[in-house]
Formats: C-alpha cells, sequence, structure tokens
C-alpha cells in the first residue's frame, strides 16, 4: 500500500452584511464541481502559519487584505483517508469582519453567495455536509476540534474538544 500524503490547509468562512457566504463552486481537483469556503493549501516550504495561509488565500481568492484581528479560528478538522488519496489538518477560520464582494470567476472556480438554507442543496464533499458545516454553525464564536475517519469507505468522526460561544465544553461523535 502507497503511502498516505498528510496535507495541511485552511478554510475562510466569509459573511456579508445579509448573512450570505462565499463559496467557490470548485473547478480543480480536490472537490472538483463542488462548494467549498475559501481556502487552500499551506506553504510548507516557506514555513506558513495557519493564520498566515488563511490571510494569503483570502487575498488571493477575493482580493481582500484583511489583517490577523479580522480572523476567528473556530474549528480544527483532521481527516484520516479523504477520498482514500490524502490525509488533511485543516484550520477554518471565520472573517469577523462583513463584506461585499462581487460574484466572479477566479482561477479555482466561479465564487458566490449563498444563504444557509441554500447551502444544504449544493453538491458539497460528504464530510462538509455531514460534519463540518454542522459543527462550524454549532460553534461559531467558540471553537472545536474534531476528527474524520474515511477509511473503508465508511465516514466516522469524533468531536475531540467542543467550547461554545455561550461557554458550553462536550464531547460528542457519530457513527455516520
Amino acid at each position: 500500500m502507497a503511502e498516505t500524503p498528510y496535507r495541511i490547509a485552511t478554510l475562510c468562512y466569509l459573511f456579508d452584511d445579509r448573512g450570505r457566504l462565499l463559496l467557490i463552486h470548485r473547478r480543480k481537483h480536490p472537490n472538483r464541481d463542488l462548494y467549498s469556503p475559501i481556502g487552500g493549501k499551506l506553504d510548507t516550504v516557506s514555513g506558513e502559519s495557519p493564520q498566515q495561509c488563511a490571510l494569503r488565500e483570502i487575498r488571493e481568492e477575493t482580493g481582500l487584505v484583511l489583517s490577523e484581528g479580522d480572523l476567528h479560528l473556530v474549528g480544527l478538522v483532521s481527516e484520516t483517508a479523504y477520498q482514500n488519496e490524502t490525509h488533511w489538518l485543516m484550520f477554518l477560520y471565520e472573517v469577523t469582519t462583513l463584506h461585499s464582494l462581487a460574484e466572479r470567476d477566479i482561477n479555482e472556480g466561479r465564487l458566490a453567495w449563498v444563504t444557509r438554507e441554500e447551502l444544504v442543496e449544493l453538491p458539497m464533499p460528504e464530510t462538509d455536509r455531514e460534519v463540518i458545516w454542522p459543527l462550524f454553525w454549532a460553534h461559531r464564536g467558540g471553537f472545536f476540534a474534531a476528527h474524520i475517519d474515511c477509511r473503508g469507505g465508511a465516514m466516522r468522526w469524533t468531536l475531540d474538544r467542543s467550547l461554545r460561544a455561550e461557554g458550553g465544553v462536550g464531547a460528542d461523535s457519530c457513527d455516520c
């Protein structure tokens, strides 16, 4: 069995003043033809930090120049054997300031504003739909850490840390 590479990435959740979320309808691998938040892989050669990566990806994909104070680390997600190709460690950041950008094509795909209600109808990775999005919504303003195991064609996940904005702490798991 070939060694599975480990990748480190950021996902960045940007909202506008109407509560809509900015997503990319991806035209590149991974997740081609699916919707995902702004983000990308860390530049590990230069020693880029997750926060630096988030700011760079936001700038490259939207043109917005933000500062570290504009980001809140809301989640940390590790995935084992995603699509049987890659292990991932993902840092999830919410942009704490509201923005208004035009929908447009970029190198990675098409930027589109969507409501939370529209989100449930969009094609997206199963791990996002079943685990990451529900945890993101439940932990806005707080923090969570989760692990998703995709080995063997079944997705199993654990919630390793849960700090809700209102101060609640808990742990959970699910065989989905």
